[in-house]
């Protein structure tokens, strides 16, 4: 009997001449994506010259993106600190960047009225950075205990689920007891001005912001590689048992790590109400899951990350919007700046779901 003959054709499995189907999507969306980039700013590049964006609002547009950034990157250290540790997305984390923001909004109404925040700027800002950091850190540290630390030995969407919950509960609670509108936020008069930056006029808030967040980062960074209470947060992070084991105390180390994290909301959070100038409940919302995606984005467990991952959200909001859309002559392009953020956090998602910094699924603070 004559045997078969054998196929020497490349195998078609998942995909085409032995292309696996996931690559071929991978190129296809990135081919996709790279076209409507390219055409959406040779078109905002193209434009006549009276439609023009100048360049000085660039540099302007760039710089509030690095503010905003910044920004960004205070609160992403929250998530990435605590996912680090307990591999848990604490969705309340934007409430309580919202109550730093709220808490410190009747200090500096009380400040403003009684006249000290103008003849004492630099302590009122202190004061303001103190009383939103106070709040945040005490109330991220209850939430661990009450919330979250009952729940460590149970399925991982538990404490996911009581996260959104405490989320929701905060957000209406601050509705119920100080209103649902905006409030009015109060800056010194020494610090409610612009500045020249290479050319263009830039708002002090934004360059405070800039200047707190870097010297933030770069402080937590040595915090966590150098002090004792830094190298327990790493030991816990790799393995709670062996640390436990090793002497050191785990729950202490997780209030901890809670408390840095509910720190940098409230310093972000201040940043934040002296740069737009209003706070209300419900601005933790949008706010927390943007800082959230950018510690996704950057790597989230890794500070670096956070920090890189706010810059680029930072940044690509505020200049993206313009580049990509004026030259489409769509009304509000900046009203489209969420839609951009989410976009780039679904194709980081396909094409580097660990994240820009990120290595293995087990990454480290």
């Amino acid at each position: 009997m004559a045997e078969a003959p054998v196929s020497t054709a490349p195998a078609r499995v998942g995909g085409v001449a032995g292309i696996p189907t996931k690559r071929i999507v991978r190129v296809t969306v990135a081919t996709v994506v790279i076209l409507l980039v390219a055409v959406g700013v040779f078109r905002t590049l193209t434009l006549p010259g009276a439609e023009r964006t100048d360049l000085a609002t660039w540099r302007q547009l760039i710089i509030a993106g690095v503010a905003l950034g910044s920004m960004y990157a205070l609160i992403a250290v929250g998530y990435s600190l605590v996912y680090g540790i307990l591999r848990l997305i604490n969705f309340a984390h934007g409430e309580v960047f919202m109550a730093g923001a709220m808490v410190s909004f009747f200090a500096g109404r009380a400040m403003a009225t009684s006249g000290f925040m103008d003849r004492q700027p630099v302590l009122a800002l202190l004061v303001l950075f103190a009383v939103g950091a106070a709040c945040s850190m005490g109330l991220a540290i209850g939430l661990e205990r009450v919330a979250y630390r009952p729940l460590r030995s149970a399925p991982r969407l538990v404490p996911l689920i009581t996260a959104i919950g405490a989320s929701l509960f905060l957000q209406n609670s601050f509705q119920g007891f100080f209103g649902p509108q905006n409030q009015g936020y109060n800056v010194p008069a020494s610090l409610d001005k612009t500045v020249t930056v290479l050319g263009s006029p830039v708002r002090a808030p934004e360059l405070l912001a800039i200047g707190v967040g870097l010297v933030s980062v770069v402080f937590l960074s040595w915090f966590v590689r150098s002090t004792k209470l830094g190298r327990s947060m790493r030991a816990v992070s790799e393995d709670r048992e062996i640390a436990s084991l090793m002497g050191i105390d785990v729950d202490r180390t997780i209030v901890w790590t809670f408390a840095v994290g509910g720190i940098f909301a409230g310093v972000a959070a201040v940043l934040w109400a002296l740069t737009f100038k209003s706070v209300q409940p419900t601005m933790g919302f949008v706010v927390g899951i943007t800082a959230f995606t950018a510690a996704v984005v950057g790597g989230i467990g890794s500070i670096s990350g956070a920090a890189l991952g706010g810059l680029l959200i930072g940044i690509t909001s505020s200049v993206a919007p313009f580049l990509l859309l004026d030259g489409a002559h769509v009304p509000s392009p900046f009203q489209l700046k969420d839609g951009i953020t989410f976009l780039i956090l679904i194709l980081v998602l396909i094409f580097r779901p660990s994240g820009l910094l990120g290595g293995s699924e087990k990454e480290k603070v």
